[in-house]
């Protein structure tokens, strides 16, 4: 096991050599952080001001890291990943909208997506984020325990009305739903929302899962507490652990404001508290199902050798692996080919709405230390091997 992820053979066998060097160059890219601030800067420009760039933003970026511009678009895609044992889950990535409209058109996509998840064994999950389905000010000015104005009352309403009609028909259709977190500022009013679902529709078994970034200190603290409640009042848990997206966002609005920061003071704290959470999760499997977002190689292997220990079954439907599209093949890919439940997330959307996550996903990969470098290890190792 200790070598499963250096096998650029099977982690690699779905790109073809053109795919392989496009994604070697986009890496390369990423490895620069002055080059990403300023293709970052240059893009943001170029699609307010309305220049033609989506044509080469599709043909680059957007096509490795996204399953297409449409959930029908992504079936070519999931259909491909399936036959190589790997799940997707279809992510509607736009975000941060602050009109009605478009939270519900979010609704009615992740309405549409849990169709496809009933229809579709190689969709297991469904997803949305919070500000998907309501204004993060919203979010923000409940969990700073502020008094609402009767329209905001009445706007908040609307938002929990959204998150029922999704649970409730993932619950009739007898399919899990992911709830991706966001900023700490506006989560814990989205925690208490995920948490009245799951009270409602997780009697059973885990339908409804919330996320819960670790590198944030006080969230392995949130687990425990949530856990007791779940014991006490006969509900289970489903929970997605991943590190987190908004390290920078967050350290330099604690600094700003004068707190301290919710997020772990090293990457090693941070590693730590996951793999920490990882063997709370097992020890607790009774009542918890769990969603490893995760890339990193150790809390992967840390995951696989608990499961072996305890004499899980790879395919215990309460353990899932996951990584992002276009990142982390290699643990992906091997990870299926020994038959452990894994998928890939398949964001997708018009390419301009799409935008902020893809800028987001760059800004990731060249603040995790090793992340890019280990990606452009493996493919120049499988480029060797092809003598491409």
């Amino acid at each position: 096991m200790a070598q499963l992820f250096e096998d650029t053979k099977t982690a690699f066998a779905l790109k073809s050599d053109a795919e392989l060097e496009r994604a070697y160059f986009l890496f390369k890219l990423i490895a620069n952080q002055p080059l990403v601030r300023i293709g970052t800067a240059v893009t943001n420009f170029a699609i307010k001001t309305n220049l033609p760039v989506e044509g080469l933003i599709r043909a680059t970026v957007f096509d490795h890291f996204c399953g297409g511009i449409s959930e029908k678009d992504c079936l070519p895609t999931v259909d491909k990943l399936w036959q190589a044992g790997v799940c997707s889950i279809l992510d509607y990535s736009i975000e941060g909208k602050d009109t009605e409209d478009p939270l519900d058109d979010a609704l009615a996509m992740t309405l549409k997506i849990l169709d496809f998840v009933k229809e579709k064994e190689a969709i297991p999950f469904a997803v949305f984020k919070p500000t998907g389905y309501g204004r993060f000010y919203l979010y923000k000015k409940i969990g700073a325990g502020k008094k609402l104005t009767r329209a905001e009352q009445e706007e908040w309403g609307r938002v929990v009305g959204r998150y029922e009609a999704s649970c409730k028909k993932a619950f009739d259709l007898d399919v899990s739903l992911l709830i991706d977190a966001e900023e700490s500022w506006m989560q814990d009013a989205a925690d208490e929302l995920v948490e009245e679902m799951m009270r409602k529709y997780n009697k059973k078994k885990a339908i409804v899962f919330n996320t819960i970034q670790l590198y944030r200190w006080d969230r392995l603290d949130y687990l425990k507490g949530l856990v007791s409640r779940a014991e006490k009042d006969g509900f289970k848990v489903g929970i997605k652990i991943v590190r987190g997206a908004y390290l920078e966002k967050e350290n330099e609005r604690a600094e700003e404001m004068g707190y301290k920061s919710p997020i772990c003071a090293s990457k090693k704290e941070t590693d730590d508290n996951f793999n920490e959470t990882i063997s709370y999760i097992l020890d607790h499997l009774d009542v918890i199902s769990v969603y490893a977002g995760t890339h990193n190689e150790e809390s992967s292997y840390l995951l696989m050798r608990l499961m072996e220990e305890r004499n899980i079954d790879r395919k215990d439907p309460r353990i899932w692996f996951g990584q992002l599209f276009g990142m982390s093949d290699h643990i992906t890919f091997n990870m299926a080919a020994e038959g452990y439940n894994v998928t890939k997330y398949l964001p997708f959307g018009p390419v301009r709405d799409v935008m902020p996550y893809l800028i987001r996903r760059a800004e990731e990969n060249t603040s995790v230390a090793g992340q890019t470098n280990r990606e452009l290890e493996l493919l120049k190792k499988e480029r060797k091997r092809r003598k491409i």
